[in-house]
């Protein structure tokens, strides 16, 4: 992304950009700015070409190669590569484009995620951090409920990972584990008696390659 920023100021023309997958662990608010800035590198005269599974990067291409239907050996083939705006429109014979893969359904509103109708209440029992104050988190106070699945979200450097990586982690690890770890401030973490173990899963590679992660 800071190469990207760059070749934005270089004014660079006929240039063709291959993307990996930009969006990874971006806000939608920030994922838009980029999106903002490859139709800027796009409207100064060059191609852009991004590999991606965000919605809203794919409807936002002028261009889209839907490759599938699945992985591996049902993987191989060209499902769609059309304007984006021809997504579920029939082509010039019959054949429709849309119902092809997985992707045009979600992408034409056929298929959707659907909202569920009833939340896991939890088991009543929470985990509380009190008084965190390391990186930008201000002097804030947090009970986090337990028995259920917790998305902690917010734009990019808002302070998730200070929170819970930097703060939370830390402190259970030594607890459970004796490790000598040095959380961020705060005044204290409660409830950890509501638990018994902690398992950290993270992008670190599980196996001898780097691309072996969770």
């Amino acid at each position: 992304r800071i190469r990207l920023a760059t070749q934005i100021g270089s004014k660079l023309v006929n240039v063709l950009y291959i993307l990996d997958e930009p969006s990874i662990g971006l806000h939608q608010r920030d994922n838009r700015k980029l999106i903002a800035s490859l139709k800027k590198l796009r409207d100064e005269g060059n191609s852009v070409m991004v590999v991606e599974h965000d919605a809203e990067t794919m409807m936002s291409a002028d261009w889209l190669i839907d490759v599938g239907p699945g992985a591996g050996n049902e993987g191989g083939r060209i499902c769609f590569s059309a304007p984006v705006d021809m997504i579920g429109k029939k082509e010039g014979t019959d054949k429709m484009i849309l119902g092809e893969s997985v992707t045009l359904d979600y992408l034409s509103g056929k298929k959707a995620l659907e909202v569920p109708s009833q939340r896991r209440r939890g088991n009543g029992l929470t985990l509380g951090v009190r008084g965190a104050k390391g990186n930008n988190l201000r002097n804030i106070d947090i009970d986090i409920p337990l028995g259920m699945l917790v998305g902690v979200a917010g734009v990019s450097g808002s302070g998730k990972s200070s929170l819970i990586n930097e703060t939370l982690m830390p402190v259970l690890k030594n607890k459970f584990y004796n490790a000598k770890m040095q959380p961020l401030p705060h005044a204290k973490v409660v409830g950890i008696e509501n638990i018994d173990k902690l398992i950290e899963i993270d992008q670190s590679p599980i196996g001898r390659t780097r691309r072996s992660n969770p």
